[in-house]
């Protein structure tokens, strides 16, 4: 199935809703996530979907939202399928706690 740029985007926000929720709900903190392999699968799937629909989404979308880190999001995902074990999981937290957040309301502005 071929996704439009605002398919992609609907996708992203919730994926990132997800796990945040999740993490919230759960009283989740940095020093778990670091220390919890179990949690640490379960946060990098959701960032895999991320990774794969910021990937996909237009050049042009892109350019035209040059304010978005388009690709250190899809980057990320490389990262993790093809360099697991070498995964720094102070930057995840990182982003899961700090930058999702901030992306999710970016993002929402968009659609």
């Amino acid at each position: 199935m071929k996704y439009t740029d605002n398919d992609r985007l609907a996708k992203i926000i919730a994926k990132a809703k997800e796990l945040t929720a999740y993490l919230s709900e759960n009283n989740v903190t940095r020093e778990e996530l670091i220390n919890t392999v179990s949690l640490q699968w379960l946060v990098t799937t959701p960032l895999y979907n991320i990774g794969e629909h910021v990937y996909y989404l237009s050049d042009e979308f892109k350019e035209s939202h040059k304010d978005i880190p388009w690709g250190m999001i899809s980057g990320l995902r490389h990262r993790l399928v093809h360099d697991y074990e070498g995964t720094n999981w102070n930057i995840i937290c990182d982003v899961v706690f700090d930058e999702l957040p901030v992306l999710i309301e970016q993002l929402e502005k968009l659609v």
